[in-house]
């Protein structure tokens, strides 16, 4: 089983990662982003995403994970999903204060 790193963070906000899967967001909150690493490429020998698919996603567990997802999109490259993903969590959970 894959070792999950939870003390990573991207503009303040709790950054998890498992393998190809990461959590962007907290649970605390209303709304996170669950982002799958769908391709790889290499680049001067290091091995670094290509295409990435993000789901924004209700942390309400009592749903199933297809009644979760809010809306989803795929972006070429990890920094412009973590961009997206940023921008939709200050959105998503703006609008619930």
């Amino acid at each position: 089983m894959a070792q999950v790193q939870t003390a990573l963070k991207y503009q303040g906000k709790p950054l998890a990662r498992c393998g190809d899967e990461l959590y962007f967001g907290s649970m605390d909150d209303k709304y996170i982003v669950y982002m799958q690493i769908l391709s790889k490429q290499t680049y001067q020998g290091e091995e670094m995403a290509d295409k990435v698919r993000l789901s924004l996603m209700l942390t309400d567990t009592n749903l199933s994970p297809i009644e979760r997802i809010i809306k989803s999109s795929e972006k070429k490259g990890l920094w412009g999903a973590l961009e997206i993903a940023n921008i939709w969590l200050e959105r998503a959970n703006a609008e619930e204060k």
